[in-house]
């Protein structure tokens, strides 16, 4: 797609949310489910950067989007003390994603150094020792909680987020670079023999994917305005998992369908109350027996593939697909 189209599309959809949220036409409870999907797309993209364009395992996103949280909330309510709220989101937000970052080095550099199931086992342990910090922290309120933010996540703002996720993971993986993640997913020991750097290629794109998840910890923690360490348990890291898995491992459109999917299903279970936390569980275990690699699973819509790259469309489950790399 032209450089100018995409320009126009993204201004285009940033003011048909801005619109649509100064416009009262829609409730504030559909606002929020609207900012729920943006900011669970985001962590669903991020994810399949590692579990499916790149064949790793990571559970332990929320404690990524956990460290984002948290420091968006500290740099808006201590540094800023909610004043200049203009500046101040913008910079909380990239500093969230920055710290979560950061963070993933510490688990990225030992667990890049073998193969297999380690870094599920590592990210699992490095999520649990991020919860129990929190809540033994009493200067970020312990178990109780952090608070104190305002609401400063907007529908327009979230959409700008998403927007620019997609945009910035789909160049990724259509660069030269992508070329060298999927190898990994391939066939890793191929990868090597013919001079990809897959350590190196695995630590880039995990910090990647744990920037993204602080990005929507920052933006998840200045919608509801109240976090605490059980929010980021493991429940939430099976969540993301689930969308993941849902909507498809490899694909942009899997992701951002996923997400959509789980996150208005949820809604709709709400009357269920507790129960509803069961369907998560249950839907990855009856995914992994239908459909393990998901509803769009390796597959792309065309609009993300770059033209060079797409092969003969089809029709498939009445949609328009291409075939993914």
């Amino acid at each position: 797609m032209k450089s100018w189209r995409t320009s126009v599309l993204i201004l285009a959809g940033l003011a048909c949310t801005y619109g649509l949220e100064k416009s009262g036409l829609v409730s504030m409870y559909i606002l929020q489910v609207l900012m729920y999907v943006g900011i669970n797309s985001i962590l669903t993209l991020s994810l399949n950067l590692v579990n499916g364009y790149m064949g790793e395992f990571s559970v332990g996103h929320a404690g990524f989007m956990a460290i984002g949280a948290y420091t968006a909330s500290i740099v808006t309510v201590w540094w800023f003390r909610n004043s200049l709220p203009l500046l101040a989101f913008p910079v909380a937000t990239l500093a969230g994603g920055i710290m979560a970052a950061a963070a993933s080095l510490i688990v990225a550099f030992p667990s890049f150094r073998t193969r297999g199931d380690y870094l599920a086992i590592v990210t699992l342990a490095f999520s649990m020792i991020v919860k129990s910090l929190l809540e033994n922290i009493e200067a970020l309120g312990g178990p109780r909680g952090f608070l104190g933010m305002n609401r400063l996540t907007s529908l327009t703002y979230v959409a700008f987020w998403t927007g620019l996720s997609v945009y910035l993971i789909r160049n990724l993986i259509y660069s030269n670079f992508g070329r060298a993640v999927l190898s990994i997913r391939e066939d890793e020991v191929a990868s090597n023999l013919v001079s990809v750097d897959t350590r190196k290629t695995k630590i880039i794109v995990f910090a990647t994917a744990a920037f993204f998840a602080g990005v929507a910890g920052a933006l998840f923690a200045h919608l509801i305005q109240f976090i605490n360490p059980r929010t980021f348990d493991i429940r939430k890291s099976t969540d993301i998992l689930v969308m993941v898995y849902l909507g498809g491992i490899g694909s942009i459109a899997g992701s951002v369908l996923g997400a959509t999917v789980y996150t208005v299903l949820l809604e709709l279970l709400r009357p269920l109350n507790v129960w509803r936390w069961v369907v998560g569980p249950l839907m990855l275990v009856a995914l992994m027996l239908v459909r393990p690699t998901g509803i769009m699973g390796l597959r792309e819509f065309r609009w993300f593939i770059p033209p060079e790259e797409r092969q003969p469309a089809r029709k498939e489950g009445g949609a328009l697909v291409g075939a993914s790399r």
